[in-house]
């Protein structure tokens, strides 16, 4: 909890400046817009978050995003696939091109920056391929699928705001991650695989397996965001749908608290590095800041809130080391 206790009050300064400076960021429209953009950010920032504990990364998120999104609408529309089939096979293919990152990683000793950057262009011209570059969409047809997307539980008390159906989805799957980090053996030997991959192994860890389950992890979350994103939207367009998404993710799990050596994070921090992200891109398009400086505008807040987060790491280690010399031997 300490550890999210930073990122948690860089989220609420960030909310309430842009409250003061404009009254159209505490409408129950924005905030229930908000609540999904930062679920379905979270989710795909969680699988990030493993790979990252692992001292790896996954630069193909994105693309991931990309061909889950583009293919769920070509099987059902296209190739008239059922629904039930066509999510099976998309999750299925997602969940595969991770553990197939992992081979690659543990097998063959790529680097993993290697091995997903060639996944960011492979995965992205073959949903272009698949589907023709051409767009791909839904209709009318399959409404009671967006629901899972689109579909809302209104408050009683709370007039003009719901809750997303995506925050349901990212509260399962936050709550699994997180129970399986914290309370399992696994959890364990995934952070000591990140801190030190020679020690874990000499203590009889399976560092191979864990990478691969890590990577299958975040290939499956992938997937399952690119599925969400596109019944949120309606449409893929394969050229840019999915595009920079694997920056979001990684900004908000170093953000949340991950460290890019390995070893270190929570999920709870991940999930509001998610928030963080969102809330500052929707500030910039309320405050009406040119949208040409937003990339500049995140980009400057990330390394900013990393850099007073390694800061204060220091200054931490220094006072414990000197209270140790006081204390002796």
């Amino acid at each position: 909890m300490k550890k999210a206790l930073g990122i948690v009050l860089l989220l609420f300064f960030i909310c309430l400046l842009t409250a003061l400076l404009t009254d159209r960021f505490l409408t129950g429209y924005n905030i229930e817009n908000l609540i999904r953009r930062s679920a379905l950010f979270g989710i795909i920032s969680i699988g990030a978050a493993f790979v990252i504990m692992t001292s790896g990364i996954d630069l193909s998120i994105g693309s991931m995003v990309c061909i889950a999104g583009c293919s769920l609408p070509w099987l059902l529309s296209t190739q008239g696939w059922p629904v039930s089939g066509a999510l099976l096979a998309v999750l299925g293919l997602s969940a595969g091109i991770g553990l197939f990152h992992g081979l690659l990683v543990t097998k063959l000793r790529i680097q993993p920056f290697v091995v997903t950057l060639c996944g960011l262009l492979l995965y992205r011209g073959a949903a272009r391929g698949l589907t023709r570059d051409q767009t791909q969409g839904f209709g009318t047809s399959y409404e009671t699928l967006r629901k899972l997307a689109t579909g809302k539980i209104s408050l009683p008390f709370f007039d003009g705001f719901a809750i997303p159906a995506p925050c349901f989805f990212l509260l399962a799957v936050a709550a699994i991650a997180g129970v399986f980090l914290n309370y399992t053996i696994y959890g364990r030997y995934l952070l000591a695989l990140g801190r030190n991959e020679q020690a874990a192994q000499y203590s009889g860890i399976d560092t191979a397996r864990m990478t691969l389950l890590a990577y299958g992890v975040c290939g499956f979350l992938g997937g399952l965001g690119g599925v969400l994103f596109v019944l949120d939207v309606n449409s893929a367009q394969p050229a840019d749908f999915g595009n920079f998404y694997e920056l979001y993710a990684i900004a908000a799990a170093v953000l949340g608290g991950c460290s890019l050596r390995g070893g270190e994070g929570t999920i709870l921090g991940v999930v509001v590095g998610a928030a963080v992200m969102q809330v500052l891109r929707n500030s910039i398009t309320l405050l009406g800041v040119p949208t040409q400086l937003e990339f500049a505008i995140i980009g400057a807040v990330i390394l900013v809130g990393v850099i007073a987060d390694e800061v204060v790491k220091r200054l931490a280690a220094r006072q414990r080391e000197e209270w140790r010399n006081r204390l002796g031997p």
